[in-house]
């Protein structure tokens, strides 16, 4: 039984080494990429850029931390085109709202709107929002994100000139823009919780590693990522609209793959921004991990199976203790720590620019060993908690639990 353990340890930790070195490649290939778009864009359109006018969407749903802040960085963008900020709401008593109403005393230029959106016309309350948002839109490029996103004053610009060509001409071929996050902290405090930090590092140098391995592997991006959903309404119309995703979980995640489906090409820009990362203990941090990681197992069921093969330093730990501590599993533990650890440099610190990981890199073991806890339980049930309810997940779909 040692022996069979070791050996399954061994091609696990192999495995999960070679997953390293794509995710390497994968971050180096889009850095190159970023860094030769935006010189060619720069001596082809002289800095403009394709600038359409752009009806930005977010639902709302009760106060974020840092919320307020994320909300006055969308109102401050440097961008030639138009642009309409959309708030929508399922009910006008919704603590949100005096942020909101805030906001539009602070930014009278901005225009900004208040939506109430009171039917529920599927399970998922925020892709209803969506729905009636949307028929109240103005322009023909949409962009969605979530209510706590924080952006730069180029946000705008480097989003949408991704659907066009490098002369500023509008690209038909691109259908969906979206873009990688990181989740930023409280600075210090007791807001700065072991979960928290674990939460934050997983983000930046777990997850963006992988969706940047997937875009490398398959060939370039066939999802979307909820903090920057950008699309035209064509592109939109030929998917299905949003209609289908009403009863979805992963609707950033299932909108891509419709969008990819109809014929359209999905861009990754290399604009990154920040998502507001609570204080959470350890429950809160199992909870929502338990809703990521459930979600990813239906939405692509194959390349979930493969991610327990990625958290090698747990893996290479185990081959450790089922080798006898033999000096070729240390060395094989030395690879695998210095590829785990140039992986969050690499794309955590060089594509995210976060500087957190590296006040947290300590912790990667300790964070790995949890991913790999929460993939394994990931299986155990399809209950998931979101915004305070509770839902059963079957193939993607979500139904409120009894």
């Amino acid at each position: 039984m040692a022996t069979v353990v070791e050996a399954v340890t061994t091609l696990l930790t192999v495995g999960g080494l070679g997953y390293m070195l794509l995710a390497l490649a994968g971050a180096r290939q889009f850095g190159r990429e970023c860094r030769r778009s935006a010189l060619a864009r720069a001596d082809a359109a002289k800095g403009t850029g394709f600038a359409p006018d752009v009806s930005i969407l977010k639902p709302v749903k009760g106060l974020d931390a840092r919320m307020y802040a994320g909300f006055v960085s969308h109102c401050v963008q440097q961008y030639a085109g138009r642009f309409e900020i959309l708030f929508g709401v399922s009910s006008l008593d919704d603590p949100a709202v005096g942020e909101i109403e805030r906001l539009r005393a602070e930014f009278p230029a901005c225009a900004i709107r208040l939506i109430e959106c009171p039917r529920r016309l599927g399970t998922s309350g925020k892709v209803s929002n969506l729905v009636q948002m949307l028929g109240e839109a103005q322009y023909e490029h949409i962009l969605i994100n979530d209510s706590d996103i924080c952006v730069s004053p180029q946000y705008l610009a480097r989003v949408m000139e991704r659907f066009g060509t490098a002369d500023g001409k509008e690209d038909p071929k691109v259908g969906m823009v979206t873009a990688l996050f990181l989740g930023r902290t409280a600075a210090g405090g007791d807001a700065l919780t072991l979960g928290a930090r674990l939460e934050a590092l997983g983000i930046s140098t777990d997850f963006m590693a992988g969706v940047l391995a997937a875009r490398r592997l398959e060939g370039g991006i066939r999802f979307g990522l909820g903090a920057t959903l950008a699309v035209s309404r064509t592109a939109l119309a030929a998917a299905g609209g949003l209609e289908p995703l009403l009863d979805y979980l992963a609707d950033d995640n299932e909108i891509g793959v419709r969008v990819a489906r109809a014929g359209y090409r999905i861009e990754l820009c290399r604009e990154v921004v920040e998502t507001a990362v609570p204080a959470y203990g350890l429950r809160d941090l199992w909870e929502h991990q338990m809703r990521w990681a459930r979600t990813l197992r239906t939405a692509r069921r194959w390349g979930y199976l493969g991610l327990g093969t990625t958290y090698c330093i747990p893996w290479a730990v185990l081959n450790c203790v089922a080798s006898g501590f033999a000096l070729w599993s240390f060395t094989l533990l030395s690879l695998v720590v210095l590829a785990r650890v140039a992986v969050a440099l690499t794309v955590g610190v060089g594509i995210l620019g976060d500087a957190q990981v590296l006040r947290d890199i300590w912790l990667l073991p300790l964070r790995d060993f949890f991913g790999l806890g929460f993939w394994f339980w990931s299986y155990a049930s399809n209950t998931v908690i979101w915004r305070g309810e509770r839902f059963t997940l079957k193939d993607g779909r979500i139904t409120r639990a009894a």
